[in-house]
């Protein structure tokens, strides 16, 4: 093992045995710390993140940094982490919690600032210490967030090397760090969550997202919408929980993409004055063959329009070349798909502005098409339905494999926690098994607690006819 990564790890050790006689307002003290440093240096924060990554837009990183850091912190206040958590009295149980360690955290390139923020957060709430690594591609972004972090509690008496982040970023040291660490957390590509998985301690990662998003037909669409457009828009569709593709009444069609282009949406495909194969002549060129050939290479998902504008796909996509002139203020397009699951690549992330759209039957089919959309790509992840129907809501529920169902939502802004749902504040969501993970929910601070139950005797008798014997 090297002395770099070591000395990480040792420090870190130092750094937590100190906490370790933190009261609970010692840990809430150094917790709202955390998200007062990305909270009051949101711009800054948000300028570098874009100009390193060359992903993103500046104006909703900016909304994000302070949204995230508020809601996390709003998530987290009055919950016990230290000591005795909860009395269970009927059960005879009562918690105690303790920390887990040395944490560390491989944090990616489409969020290097708030979900460094919301783990250091996760750990500091159970006086853990916290160690990151970085994406290769947000070094400095996600550096200068540690900075303000541990400036702002050293200003509060946090001992220093409880947050760090590595400084020589490699895969060995990465590799190194996740074996020497009591727990990892892997937000990112699955390459990373597999290395988490393997490295021989506990670890908590998330699967691929590819939100599947269905609008009943009860669904108010002027409502709903507005909030399908604006989740796959924000921050140029780099959200793991944005809404993918959209499945909708095949009778409402008309609707749908009169209120998708009314809300910003340029729709290609067949509907009322979408433009398809047929208007090009005797060429007959499909655009959203160009679309589909532009945003997925062999390898899967093209890395250079990743977190790119509407316009840079549509460069890439060769549309003007087809006499397809995407207007400057359009701020996502929306595609007619050839089928669901295999059938079509467009069935799976698209980690740009760009939008699926299926129609559907009946409502059961809405749900097949879904099901067969996240077998292809991110099952275990989140599906966002528009209804007012619970039996429908119900029946999605039971026969989805994800560990979220929006209702009523946006679920770029929502599946991660918000003012409309009792969901965990985080920016790390667990897929289950479905995904490949060890939880199917939303990462918090209980996920990086140790809980000892002391169990009290009891009365036997409050068993006695209830069982076999």
């Amino acid at each position: 093992m090297s002395e770099y990564v070591q000395g990480y790890i040792e420090r870190a050790r130092k750094a937590r045995a100190l906490a370790e006689s933190w009261t609970q307002e010692d840990a809430d003290r150094a917790v709202e710390a955390i998200a007062r440093a990305v909270y009051d240096n949101a711009e800054e924060l948000a300028r570098l993140a874009v100009d390193e990554t060359g992903m993103g837009v500046y104006e909703d990183k900016v909304a994000k940094n302070r949204n995230k850091a508020r809601l996390v912190l709003a998530d987290l206040a009055g919950k016990m982490s230290v000591g005795v958590i909860a009395r269970h009295p009927d059960e005879g149980i009562t918690e105690v919690a303790s920390p887990v360690g040395v944490v560390a955290a491989i944090t990616p390139v489409t969020n290097p600032i708030v979900t460094p923020m919301s783990n250091a957060m996760f750990a500091l709430k159970g006086r853990n210490a916290i160690v990151i690594t970085p994406h290769h591609r947000a070094v400095r972004s996600s550096t200068r967030t540690v900075e303000l972090i541990n400036a702002h509690l050293e200003a509060v008496g946090v001992p220093s090397g409880i947050v760090q982040i590595i400084g020589e970023h490699s895969r060995e040291n990465t590799r190194e760090l996740i074996s020497l660490a009591d727990v990892v957390i892997a937000t990112g590509g699955m390459g990373m969550v597999q290395a988490a998985y393997s490295s021989g301690r506990p670890a908590l990662g998330v699967g691929a997202g590819n939100v599947q998003c269905i609008i009943d037909s009860d669904a108010d669409i002027d409502e709903a919408i507005p909030m399908v457009v604006a989740g796959r828009a924000f921050d140029n569709g780099i959200i793991c929980a944005a809404e993918q593709s959209l499945i909708f009444p095949a009778e409402k069609k008309d609707s749908i993409v009169g209120a998708l282009t009314r809300s910003g949406a340029f729709v290609l495909g067949p509907a009322p004055g979408a433009p398809g194969a047929a208007d090009y002549g005797e060429a007959k060129i499909d655009p959203s063959a160009a679309l589909r050939a532009a945003i997925f290479t062999e390898d899967g998902m093209n890395r250079h329009l990743v977190g790119q504008s509407v316009q840079a796909v549509a460069r890439a996509a060769g549309l003007a070349d087809l006499g397809i002139d995407v207007p400057a203020d359009v701020r996502i397009i929306a595609v007619f798909a050839d089928g669901p699951g295999v059938a079509d690549s467009l069935s799976g992330e698209k980690m740009c502005p760009v939008l699926t759209l299926y129609p559907y039957g009946t409502f059961e089919e809405a749900v097949a098409i879904a099901r067969a959309n996240l077998e292809f790509e991110g099952k275990g992840h989140t599906v966002s339905i528009h209804s007012r129907n619970e039996a429908h809501i119900e029946y999605a529920g039971l026969n989805l494999p994800v560990s979220r169902v929006l209702v009523n939502q946006s679920s770029a802004t929502s599946a991660g926690g918000s003012e409309y749902n009792g969901l965990a504040a985080t920016n790390t969501l667990g897929c289950g098994s479905w995904g490949g993970n060890s939880i199917s929910e939303n990462l918090t601070y209980r996920h990086l607690l140790n809980i000892s139950r002391i169990a009290y005797r009891l009365d036997a008798s409050r068993f006695q006819g209830s069982v076999l014997g």
